[in-house]
């Protein structure tokens, strides 16, 4: 999920047929059409729980946020986040992947609505993001396997198994997405299952926690903290607009998997605090990683010591699931980019080659798979400065390209608008975008690298201009071929 902070652990119309493309750049566009063979396509509730996977992954990182604001104000602030950050962003996805279900999704979007520039950048922010997404979601699994087998903490242990998960999660893809999607759909029945039993649980044991000891906490997260903390917990939702050439009336589909997704998502983060509020257990009691301890709490309530271990355990198997599915699904979402830029004339043609049974784009995945490998022993501290800058710059892009095709293609069918014409599509980028410069101004003091994260973060985006401009002088037509021609004829 681009934007989700996992990293500290504490034990305790017609389907799929697209308009052609055509755009005037360097890059010249090819007509992408959904093909006649019949592959198998994902359907409403596996894409829902894909979704889940891509923005969430579970309640776990949401701990602060009750910590910093307090049970009332912290479910508040999970409850309108959603509403003025999750929905509009869900309202603008449906429109366009309705109208645009396109192989790259927000890539294909912005492309058409703004050029191949500001496409190139679109993905170059989010391809670039995933250097520093991805690397967490193996260690996250690493974690919480190292809690419950201590055994592999020792040397080098840990670190294979990271390297196992990205060629698990390759080779799931490979596989195909209906396969991703599946093992998506019942790790989220898995994960949720704890969590499900404390919510049953909590209105037999109302106070019952209240005079209970709870282990001195660490966080400093305050009530501004805890709003950024959220804001990252509801980031990526634009994630699963790049499969859209792979989703079954995708028309249909995309508009109420969205909607579905934030409801979805927002209950799994409301529900499990709402229950603990009703236990009694303090606020201050909440960091990340805490979920463990209070488990073992509530379950030493029902079955004693057994019952204690045994939700404890599930919380932390919890937690490897969620590191699992994040990564896998993620697998899936940018593995499209590279596919749908190959088939722009924007990557070597080679990122274009597709499995002929399953469709996935095999050679995008093992080139991702291989870079994301290669950067799991990096250990970059995640910074939310940098996420909310590269995760802020590219939907503030699709907010744009959203009114920029009601102007330039205002007869483009829209099977699904967001309401209140022009108006309400731009009113739908403006809370936000606002939430973003917020975030990016209050975490201007985070550092990487000897720089600060706002400074390092406008590097990477500036960094994207040069490629670009590099990548359309290496082509037969390019800046280079053009000036060898012109030197040539001048000799």
């Amino acid at each position: 999920m681009r934007g989700c902070e996992r990293a500290r652990v504490a034990y305790g119309g017609r389907d799929n047929q697209l308009s052609t493309i055509s755009l005037p750049a360097q890059f010249p566009s090819r007509t992408i059409s959904s093909t006649r063979k019949k592959f198998a396509k994902l359907t409403l509730w596996p894409l829902v729980a894909a979704t889940f996977f891509m923005v969430s992954g579970g309640t776990y990182g949401t701990e602060d946020i009750i910590h910093g604001a307090g049970y009332g104000l912290g479910i508040l602030i999970l409850l309108l986040t959603p509403l003025i950050w999750s929905l509009p962003t869900a309202y603008m996805i449906g429109e366009l992947s309705s109208a645009l279900p396109a192989e790259g999704g927000y890539y294909a979007w912005v492309r058409r609505a703004l050029g191949n520039f500001w496409g190139f950048q679109e993905a170059w922010l989010s391809l670039v993001a995933s250097i520093f997404d991805m690397a967490i979601y193996p260690t996250l699994f690493v974690a919480y396997l190292d809690r419950l087998v201590p055994w592999f903490a020792i040397g080098h242990r840990g670190a294979m198994v990271s390297l196992g998960i990205v060629v698990v999660c390759a080779l799931l893809n490979i596989a195909g997405i209906r396969v991703v999607a599946t093992t998506s759909l019942w790790l989220f029945f898995l994960l949720s299952a704890p969590f499900a039993f404390i919510v049953l649980l909590a209105p037999m044991r109302i106070g019952s926690l209240s005079s209970v000891a709870t282990a001195q906490t660490t966080s400093t997260v305050g009530l501004v903290g805890g709003l950024l903390i959220c804001m990252w917990n509801y980031m990526g939702w634009d994630n699963a607009s790049t499969i859209a050439t792979e989703v079954k009336r995708p028309q249909r589909t995309y508009p109420r998997a969205m909607l579905l997704a934030v409801l979805v998502v927002s209950l799994t983060y409301v529900l499990p605090f709402a229950a603990m509020w009703l236990t009694g257990v303090p606020s201050s009691a909440f960091e990340t990683g805490s979920w463990a301890d209070l488990a073992g709490m509530m379950g030493r309530l029902v079955g004693g010591s057994f019952g204690a271990h045994a939700l404890r355990a599930a919380l932390v198997l919890g937690g490897m699931m969620s590191g699992f599915g994040m990564f896998n699904a993620l697998v899936m979402s940018y593995s499209r980019l590279p596919l749908a830029m190959a088939q722009d004339g924007m990557l070597p043609a080679v990122f274009g080659k597709i499995h002929p049974k399953t469709r996935a784009p095999w050679v995008a995945i093992l080139a991702l798979a291989t870079c994301w490998a290669l950067c799991l022993g990096i250990g970059f501290e995640r910074l939310v400065t940098l996420d909310v800058l590269l995760y802020g710059t590219s939907l503030s892009l699709e907010f744009v390209a959203l009114v920029a095709l009601r102007i330039k293609e205002p007869n483009l069918r829209r099977p699904f608008r967001v309401p209140g014409g022009m108006v309400g599509a731009v009113l739908c980028g403006v809370f936000p975008v606002l939430l973003l410069a917020f975030s990016v101004i209050h975490g201007e003091s985070e550092h990487i690298l000897g720089m600060s994260g706002l400074a390092f973060g406008a590097l990477i985006v500036s960094c994207g201009f040069v490629v670009y401009w590099a990548m359309s002088g290496v082509r037969s037509d390019g800046w280079i071929a053009t000036a060898i021609k012109s030197q040539r004829k001048a000799a």
